[in-house]
Order: structure tokens, then C-alpha cells, then sequence
């Protein structure tokens, strides 16, 4: 078990998850840029891929990191105001971490690598609209080698640990082989992911995005009808839905491709930790026709189409549906 790895990437997790909650606490427009892909950037963003950067660059220099964001809009003058926001939050998490912008820059865009025999990959506010609401969002960090994710763990500031009175949300990490577990940030509670044993339709509970865009949801609507599911999904933002899945509140996370997008591929750092975390807990992870999510082909998952994560006793129930409504629409 890569010991060292997890212990680092723990701690640089738990570090984000604090700057992050401390950066939601008092957010202001003037926090947010926008990307030329029109989503929204925040200051949480930037400073959570800072500090999980240099931290893992730090232990572990040769091991590439590829992240979401990168540090060219914080270059340009008018964004100064964010780029000091930045470095305000990043001092106040750590002291010994400088203020100057070059050294900003420099932690983030030690994310700015391709993918390769190993490598990290990082989403450090995954779900930033969710974030902007105050509500979900995840920060997901997973070790990669040769394609196989080896790590992952998921940082959810905003999802509450089962029976705990704490207040800092809860970490989610898992490694190949070992399990997936859930603990509170502080170390007081753990406890193993399992993922939900249910086959009753009228108990079986999907998971989805908020934004209806990001999917197909009149197929997917489609989809429970068919497999005798009736209630209303539960929708939020990010990998928080992976796990949902994997602690039991949640049978199936269903994500398929919309027409109106027919190139889109799904992001690597979008789905490695909570894919593994899923597997971990005794579910099933793959895109929609069945097929492994390969993670050895760049920073897409252009092998795979869709996302499905489920029980193992829904998940070829999921997969078989599919193929038989797709023809409809």
C-alpha cells in the first residue's frame, strides 16, 4: 500500500477543505472570474490547487501533477485584487507560505502537466456552482499509474459524517485493494463505505447533477421509469455523488451524455477519486455501456461514454436499460 502517498495527499486535502470553508464563509462577487468556457473560477479554486501543489510537489517532485485550473487569468493586471485574496487566505492557512504573485503562480501551475505512467490529478473545487450556493462541492485528488487509479480521495467540505456533531464535513479516501473509508477531518470518527444493499425499486435512490445540462435527464428520467423507480432524484454538484453512492444513501449516480453535446468528454479529474472510492465500497463503476473508464488516455475519458455507478445488483440492470431505450430517443 503507497503509505507515504496517502498520508500526503491526505493532509493536503485537509488543508484545502479548511481554506475552502474559510473562503465559502465570506464570499464576494469580486472572488469569481469567468473561464473562456464561460464556468465559473473562484479564489477557493486557485488557492485549494496552491496548497495541495506545493504540498504534494514537495514530497513527491517527480510524480506530474495535472489539474484543473492554471494561473494565466491571475497574471493579468486587473485581476490583482484576486490574486491577493489568494495570497491572504493562503498566509492565513500557513504563515510560512509567501504572499508575492510569482510564487502563487508557480504553486499553481505545478498542476499544469499531461498526464503520465503516474501521475496525480486534481479538480480542487469540484462543483464550483455548488460552491458559489453554499452548498456541495468536492475537492478530489487521485494518484494514477499505468491507467489504474491507485488513490482517491474526495474533501467534502459540506457533507455532514454519519452520527457526528462536527461541523467540518468529512474525508473521503480509498486505495486499490484496501477499502474506502469515511472520517471527520479532526480523526475522531471513521468508518468503512458500503455501498447500499437494496433491490427494491420502490427504495432504489438515484443520484444526479444539479444542472440538468450536464446530462441527459429525460433518458435518464426514462431510465428509472423503466426500472420501476418512482421517486424524485436527488441532485447536487460534484463528486459528492460518488460518495453518496459508496456510503449507502444512494444506489445509482447516472450521467448520460446530452445530443446536444455529442463531443463532449468527461474530465479525468472529474470522476478518478470518486470512481475508486465507489469500486472500493463494493460498487460498480464504468460508463454507460459497461465499458472500464480508462483513465491512460489523456485528460478525457475519450474511450468512455457517460458514467454509470451503481450496486452491483443494479448496476448490469442500468447498463441493459439503457441499451434498450437509447433507440427512442
Amino acid at each position: 500500500m503507497p503509505n507515504k502517498e496517502l498520508q500526503v495527499a491526505r493532509m493536503a486535502v485537509i488543508n484545502a477543505m479548511e481554506i475552502t470553508r474559510r473562503i465559502q464563509s465570506d464570499m464576494s462577487k469580486c472572488d469569481t472570474l469567468t473561464k473562456s468556457d464561460h464556468s465559473p473560477v473562484t479564489v477557493a479554486d486557485f488557492a485549494a490547487q496552491a496548497i495541495i501543489c506545493s504540498l504534494l510537489h514537495r514530497d513527491f517532485p517527480a510524480i506530474p501533477i495535472v489539474a484543473e485550473e492554471n494561473a494565466d487569468a491571475l497574471r493579468r493586471p486587473e485581476n490583482r485584487e484576486i490574486r491577493e485574496r489568494i495570497g491572504f487566505y493562503l498566509e492565513s492557512l500557513n504563515g510560512s507560505l509567501r504572499r508575492d504573485p510569482n510564487e502563487i503562480f508557480h504553486m499553481i501551475d505545478l498542476g499544469n502537466h499531461s498526464p503520465g505512467d503516474r501521475f496525480w490529478t486534481l479538480d480542487p473545487i469540484d462543483g464550483t456552482k455548488g460552491f458559489l450556493r453554499k452548498e456541495q462541492y468536492a475537492i478530489a485528488l487521485a494518484l494514477v499509474t499505468r491507467g489504474e487509479v491507485e488513490i482517491g480521495l474526495l474533501g467534502c467540505p459540506n457533507l455532514d459524517f454519519p452520527g457526528s456533531a462536527s461541523s467540518g464535513g468529512c474525508l473521503i479516501s480509498a486505495v486499490r485493494g484496501s477499502g474506502a473509508w469515511m472520517e471527520t477531518t479532526n480523526g475522531e470518527s471513521r468508518t468503512a463505505c458500503r455501498v447500499a444493499l437494496s433491490r427494491d425499486p420502490a427504495r432504489i435512490r438515484f443520484v444526479e447533477s444539479y444542472v440538468s445540462s450536464h446530462s441527459h435527464s429525460e433518458m435518464q428520467l426514462a431510465v428509472a421509469r423503466e426500472l420501476g423507480i418512482h421517486s424524485d432524484p436527488v441532485r447536487m454538484d460534484s463528486q459528492v455523488k460518488y460518495a453518496v453512492v459508496s456510503s449507502g444513501n444512494a444506489e445509482i449516480y447516472l450521467r448520460i451524455p446530452h445530443p446536444n453535446t455529442p463531443d463532449y468528454k468527461e474530465k479525468i479529474w472529474d470522476h478518478a477519486a470518486g470512481s475508486l472510492i465507489v469500486t472500493e465500497a463494493g460498487g460498480m463503476v464504468s460508463d454507460i455501456e459497461g465499458h472500464k473508464l480508462d483513465f491512460s488516455r489523456g485528460k478525457t475519458l475519450s474511450g468512455n461514454r457517460g458514467i454509470l455507478a451503481a450496486t452491483p445488483e443494479m448496476h448490469p440492470r442500468v447498463v441493459r436499460t439503457i441499451a434498450r431505450l437509447e433507440n427512442r430517443f
